[in-house]
């Protein structure tokens, strides 16, 4: 994918298009990381890269959950899990799970087909407001690009912290691009 989004065709394709962007950035961000790297946690917060990611799948497929009407009961303590990687847990399996995610949330937007669907706001949050009863699907899939691209923020600083590699070297060597005099993909450590 470029770095670029491609052009969009309409608003529900250009909100799903910046939402796959996001997804694919904060993926990049574990390019080349060891399993170690991944769990790693080298900043004053306990986030680490696969966590990140973790909580992104998590929160969309959470979000998706809600926009098709379906009970999901809050679970704290679930909440908290996704915010790291189990013992065990591969990048492979947390990209996998992320992708059935993402193709969940465009067949549910697709199935919708209407920006303007409304979602029930959770009144039972205090950050929720309380003056309003809905959102729209069209305010569900920007929070979920903004809260992607939050996290993509804080795994691309995490990133930097492991081993220094920045986000457009590593999309530079994750797609092959030829070095040139102001952009050098990144390499691993020797």
């Amino acid at each position: 994918m470029p770095g670029q989004v491609r052009p969009v065709t309409d608003e529900q394709d250009g909100l799903l298009a910046y939402l796959a962007q996001m997804r694919y950035v904060i993926k990049l961000a574990a390019f080349g990381l060891t399993p170690e790297q991944l769990r790693a946690t080298p900043s004053a917060s306990a986030l680490s890269i696969g966590g990140l990611i973790k909580h992104c799948a998590s929160t969309e497929e959470s979000w998706m959950t809600v926009v098709r009407g379906e009970h999901q009961p809050m679970d704290y303590e679930a909440y908290e899990r996704n915010f790291r990687l189990a013992e065990g847990e591969t990048v492979e399996e947390l990209f996998a799970m992320y992708d059935r995610v993402a193709e969940a949330t465009e067949k549910t937007v697709r199935d919708i087909g209407d920006l303007d669907h409304q979602v029930p706001i959770d009144h039972s949050v205090p950050w929720n407001p309380a003056d309003h009863d809905f959102w729209s699907l069209r305010w569900v899939l920007l929070h979920l690009i903004q809260e992607t691209a939050r996290h993509t923020g804080h795994a691309d600083v995490i990133r930097e912290t492991v081993d220094g590699a920045e986000a457009y070297p590593l999309m530079a060597a994750a797609e092959g691009w030829p070095e040139t005099a102001w952009l050098k993909p990144w390499k691993p450590a020797v």
